[in-house]
């Protein structure tokens, strides 16, 4: 399955089919998945993205969300494990 099919069966699953979801925000979270997947560490990324999504639930833009996101992310010392 490609990632635009993934993306609409599943928000027409859980009822956010609604929701534009353009190229832009795709690698806004892409790009903050990776961030705080290599620089706290990997469970990071879903958790991360799953909260800037409540934050933008909530109202604050996405750019804004992921970007706070981001520079929390790289202030934060590399873990492993």
């Amino acid at each position: 399955m490609s990632l635009d099919d993934w993306m609409a069966a599943l928000s027409e699953e859980i009822g956010t089919d609604d929701l534009q979801f353009d190229d832009d925000a795709v690698h806004t979270l892409l790009d903050l998945a990776r961030d705080a997947a290599h620089e706290v560490e990997r469970v990071a990324a879903p958790l991360t993205t799953f909260l800037v999504g409540v934050a933008v639930g909530r109202g604050v833009p996405l750019g804004e969300a992921a970007a706070k996101a981001t520079a929390l992310a790289m202030k934060h010392p590399e873990q492993t494990g």
